[in-house]
């Protein structure tokens, strides 16, 4: 009597899995390198092989590198800040488990991550407010003169890295409290006995054990931050002509070049360059953490 295969049922249940994944997620990436090496014009028939000059006219355009340093800026800037808040955070609320009120604490960090974008930015676009926004007024009281938030380059950059951390550090809050509830009691009692304080503690324990969860987190929110295009385009809007000027980000030009400019193969180009920018830079990640824990 022949008997079936133990693999061939996992191998038919994950087809369809897999087909559905395939279409959502690889084809895409597939059409999109496919779509950027031709001069693709949604409004013409005609679509010439071009192979990589669209790649060689993005190194000379002065509109997409902008978007390159400003996405690259806002990135790293979002990363430097929501690890260190979020890990403190979630210590300080795992500090207070098992107390009144401690998932009140949970859900109001968490709540920002939880918000839809648009809503978001524009509550934080109307706190930026140079003529209304309570920001100002609050500077004010201080002697700070008011500034020009939304106006500024510089300052309109740092409006929309304050926006997307604060979105982050909710999530990372929550999964390093997955984290800090993993770590073994025992090691913590051990430390205890020989004199550690709880700061101590955390630092030499809590801390290694975590650097898979910093990994996560720091990995996810590069990724994140790197894709951002709500955030930008609301908090500029109604600011100057042309939307996302001040805080041009990558994703945001993408989409003009499509839409606005009707240059599909153009915009494709981009996408592959952000995809080979983010696979390097995850990759970095990868073996950053990996040659920390070694050491």
């Amino acid at each position: 009597m022949r008997t079936t295969p133990k693999w061939l049922f996992p191998v038919l249940a994950l087809l369809p899995v897999l087909g559905l994944y395939g279409c959502i997620r690889v084809y895409p990436i597939i059409e999109t390198l496919r779509l950027s090496l031709f001069q693709w014009n949604i409004i013409s028939r005609r679509k010439p092989f071009v192979g990589f000059a669209n790649f060689v006219e993005l190194a000379s355009d002065p509109l997409f590198l902008e978007a390159i340093f400003n996405t690259t800026i806002i990135a790293f800037s979002v990363v430097a800040i929501t690890i260190p808040v979020a890990l403190a955070l979630a210590a300080l609320i795992n500090t207070r488990q098992g107390l009144r009120r401690s998932g009140v604490y949970e859900a109001s960090v968490f709540l920002p991550h939880v918000v839809s974008l648009v809503p978001a930015a524009m509550a934080w676009k109307w706190i930026f407010d140079a003529r209304l926004g309570p920001l100002n007024a609050l500077i004010g009281l201080v002697g700070i003169p008011a500034q020009s938030w939304l106006f500024d380059p510089v300052l309109s950059l740092v409006c929309l890295i304050v926006l997307c951390s604060w979105q982050a550090i909710g999530y990372a809050v929550l999964i390093f409290l997955v984290g800090l509830k993993n770590v073994p009691e025992a090691l913590y009692e051990a430390a205890r006995l020989d004199g550690a304080s709880s700061f101590q503690a955390f630092r030499y324990i809590a801390v290694p054990l975590l650097k898979p969860v910093m990994l996560y987190v720091s990995v996810i929110t590069l990724i994140s931050s790197y894709n951002i295009y709500a955030q930008a385009f609301v908090l500029a809007s109604d600011v100057q002509g042309a939307p996302g000027h001040l805080v041009r980000v990558l994703v945001l030009d993408m989409l003009e070049n499509s839409f606005r400019n009707y240059r599909v193969g153009y915009a494709a180009a981009e996408a592959v360059v952000l995809l080979v920018i983010v696979l390097i830079l995850t990759s970095a990640q990868f073996r950053l953490f990996r040659d920390r824990s070694r050491a």
